[in-house]
């Protein structure tokens, strides 16, 4: 019960105010529930903890994927014009289908392509998402469904709604109706057992003014239509159905259908089969059917369908249904508490329309997004497809199956001569620059896109493919191929007795898999490092370069003979498969996340899997007092503004005290304003030159920004770079030879320079071919990681029957062979 300024009144007075159009205070979407009386607010009871989506979601301040672009209802008049022009610019930039073009390629599918094409929806949503477990109604789920279908509608689809629930509101209002209306001795022995046809009869005015409010709100209009199965058995019903539904759809309302219970002669579902319809299940597969739609996604209280109970942690979802390979694997369990088909019903319903040419995704009703990503050509939801069955079924390889391809590929490419799989890395150098120009499309599209997103320039810039730089991949690669051979190598040979000889070899790391963000030709050399170094592959790119990365891979997976395997080579193209392979760690050997703080540091969190990397690059340049200043200038300048985004570029300016406000670091500050650096202050440099004060000396700003201290001498910076350093890449600039040497073998980081720019340090420029990555750890590798850190060793001893027997009668000669 809730309190309101006549007293006490109830959910159903308020749902029954809501129809009747009787409250005229309503502002919310709920009725006079969330509507201002004269000398207050009415509140309604809590929501179940199955309505995920608050009361504001509604007025503007939910999550932005489902915020409203404006309030009318509450907005000024300056607010609703630029509303207007906001949408004016949304519809411009997106077009429409826009929600289907703006297809996220990190999570997209490829079986789910053919949503950018899509325009008239039908959406289905069952009994179980309309009501809560408490048999009343769930508004949160009914807000956020709403709010879903107000996004598409503003994006130029055509939605069609199909929703059940009026019974279990007809019941509610019916059972409140009964008892406030029974004597005390009705109330002993309740009984509150209804009709079904007349829960249908009184519910449906109050679940459309439900509906209507909420839309109401959203800006929308909708209709509704009640249909029965004999209606369809009328030949001339069908040709009236669509003249009434496009009519609608023409003026951007929004058709609400439902079964009109309350005079159906049917008793048992699905008994009779020359039935029409025999649920809002099948209503809504006949109406995609009948009204041309382009997808029918039907929402349930489970994410899709599941080759075992969705409650055992052991069942995956199926997310492509083909009735060849699943039909006779699935059994169905007991359906839902509210409803009358279960998932059974919403099965042959999917079929049905799948077998008619509407594509089907049966996906949660209870997440507040799940129209939106289905339409974004994610991975949600059990897809139906007339299609399926042709479809390549290695697109559904596990995450585990990927990984045990690699290893077993792997394998074979060990097999191989040095000379073979030098020939495999020089075919691959000719491949690209035969697709040249190909590859530069395909980067072009992923620039331009990223460009429109409004991603960061520094972003861009890592992402683009410039002139030439396909000729240096290709000669990178020919470097790595006139590499010696790194693996089948022999590091130490020694007699352990007579006729026993141990011997170390080198040999590959097995399965690699590397993260990456923005840089497609990051896979380039990342490949041509695990085929000379004979490891198996798993590479995830960021979404921004997709087509790049696609392209990349099919080139150079292409020239990989099949006595090696294409499978190689693994693409991983959705985020939702990195969570499963980072627990494979019986199979997968090590994991190089290459890009930002956070990325590199939720990987090291998330697995068992050895990490090669590093988290932070926050280098450091030492101006000491005897240093040349112009040497200092040229070298700082070049550490900053070369490559701000990479991770070896300065962050950190140390300056011994006594060049204070001397001449030539006059002329290093004045530079550097030039380029538009930043600089933000120590405690010491900001009493001395009043600069902005640095928040911490290990927080990163832009990559345009750097950060000054002032420091005592060698000794001082040294300290400094240790405490607050991330042991990445760290100079010191000097005529100094003793505190060069000083600096040098004190600084504990990965590479540790004297008088040469940070931006040297890099795999490349230092004659490994290519890199991995940098990393800062101190175990297996360290600083740019090129074939030699994806190589380890193995022990081989060459006997002749000897046995240890308590070491009796073995002697130990221990003597040095030399290698062969």
């Amino acid at each position: 019960m809730v309190t309101g300024r006549r007293g006490l009144c109830s959910p159903q007075t308020i749902q029954e105010q809501a129809a009747r159009g009787r409250s005229r205070h309503m502002r919310g979407p709920w009725g006079a529930a969330e509507g201002a009386t004269r000398r207050g607010f009415i509140k309604p009871n809590p929501p179940t903890p199955y309505f995920p989506v608050p009361v504001a979601l509604l007025f503007g301040v939910g999550p932005p994927h489902l915020r409203s672009h404006r309030t009318p209802h509450r907005a000024t008049r300056k607010e609703s014009r630029r509303g207007e022009e906001e949408e004016k610019r949304e519809r411009e930039r997106m077009g429409r289908g826009g929600i289907g073009r703006a297809v996220d390629m990190e999570t997209a599918d490829s079986t789910r392509g053919f949503v950018k094409d899509v325009k008239r929806i039908v959406i289905k949503v069952g009994t179980a998402v309309v009501t809560g477990q408490n048999g009343r109604l769930a508004m949160g789920r009914l807000g956020s469904l709403c709010e879903q279908i107000k996004q598409l509608n503003f994006q130029g689809y055509e939605v069609i709604l199909v929703t059940s629930g009026a019974v279990g509101v007809g019941r509610q209002r019916l059972q409140y109706r009964k008892l406030i209306h029974s004597s005390f001795a009705d109330l002993q022995n309740p009984q509150m057992d209804f009709d079904g046809k007349a829960c249908a009869a009184v519910g449906q005015s109050g679940l459309m003014a439900i509906y209507d409010t909420l839309f109401s709100q959203l800006d929308v209009t909708s209709s509704q239509l009640l249909v029965t199965d004999r209606d369809f058995k009328d030949p001339s019903f069908g040709d009236q159905l669509r003249e009434t539904v496009f009519s609608l759809l023409d003026l951007k309302v929004v058709p609400l259908f439902n079964e009109n219970d309350a005079i159906s002669t049917r008793r048992q579902p699905c008994e009779d089969p020359s039935d029409t319809f025999w649920d809002n299940d099948s209503l809504a597969a006949l109406l995609a059917a009948e009204l041309n739609a382009d997808i029918l996604i039907i929402l349930s209280d489970v994410e899709g369908l599941y080759n075992g109970p969705p409650s055992d942690p052991q069942s995956k979802i199926i997310h492509t249904y083909i009735n060849e390979k699943h039909g006779k694997l699935i059994s169905f369990g007991e359906k839902s508490r509210v409803g009358r088909g279960g998932m059974q019903a919403k099965v042959a319903a999917a079929a049905n329309a799948a077998s008619k040419g509407v594509p089907v995704v049966i996906a949660s009703g209870f997440a507040t997004d799940s129209i939106i990503k289905v339409l974004r050509g994610e991975k949600v939801g059990t897809l139906f497809h007339n299609a399926a069955n042709m479809w390549d079924c290695s697109k559904e390889a596990t995450a585990r199956e990927m990984a045990v391809a690699a290893r077993d590929c792997s394998r074979c490419l060990q097999k191989l001569s040095s000379e073979d799989r030098k020939k495999i890395l020089l075919d691959i150098a000719d491949a690209l620059e035969a697709n040249e120009d190909l590859i530069r499309s395909e980067n072009e599209a992923d620039v331009k896109a990223a460009q429109d997103a409004g991603y960061e320039k520094s972003l861009v810039a890592r992402m683009t493919l410039k002139a030439g730089k396909i000729t240096n991949l290709a000669r990178s690669i020919r470097a790595i191929a006139d590499m010696d051979d790194p693996i089948a190598h022999t590091l130490k040979r020694t007699e352990v007795a007579k006729d026993l000889v141990f011997e170390k070899t080198c040999c590959p790391l097995g399965v690699l898999l590397i993260i990456f963000e923005s840089r497609p030709d990051a896979l380039v050399q990342i490949a041509s490092l695990a085929i000379r170094s004979g490891n198996g592959l798993l590479l995830k790119g960021g979404k921004e370069a997709m087509r790049s990365n696609t392209i990349l891979h099919k080139i150079i997976t292409g020239v990989i003979p099949d006595v090696v395997g294409k499978k190689l080579i693994g693409l991983v193209t959705s985020k939702d498969e990195i969570a499963d392979l980072l627990t494979l760690d019986d199979v997968i050997d090590l994991v190089i996340p290459r890009g930002s703080k956070n990325l590199v540091s939720q990987i090291k969190a998330a697995t068992k899997i050895p990490v090669l990397g590093h988290a932070d690059g926050i280098c450091h340049v030492y101006i000491d007092k005897s240093a040349d200043m112009d040497m200092a200038k040229r070298i700082v300048l070049d550490a900053k503004v070369d490559y701000p985004a990479a991770c070896n570029a300065m962050e950190t300016l140390l300056v011994h005290k006594d060049l204070n406000k001397s001449e030539g670091l006059d002329d290093l500050f004045v530079e550097l304003e030039k380029e538009g650096v930043v600089i933000y202050g120590g405690p010491v440099a900001h009493d001395k030159l009043k600069v902005p004060k640095v928040e911490s000396f290990r927080h990163e700003y832009s990559s345009m920004a750097c950060t000054l201290e002032f420091v005592d001498d060698v000794q001082s910076a040294i300290d400094h770079i240790n405490r607050y350093g991330s042991a990445h890449t760290d100079c010191i600039i000097t005529t100094d030879e003793k505190a060069a040497e000083t600096f040098l073998q004190q600084v504990d980081s990965a590479a540790v320079f004297h008088n040469a720019s940070t931006r040297f340090c890099d795999g490349t420029r230092f004659g490994l071919g290519a890199e991995v990555g940098i990393s800062t750890g101190r175990i297996h590798a360290r600083g740019p990681v090129g074939v030699d850190g994806l190589i380890t060793t193995r022990c081989i001893l060459r006997g002749s029957g000897q046995v240890v027997n308590g070491d009796k009668g073995v002697v130990y000669t221990h003597k040095e062979l030399p290698l062969q």
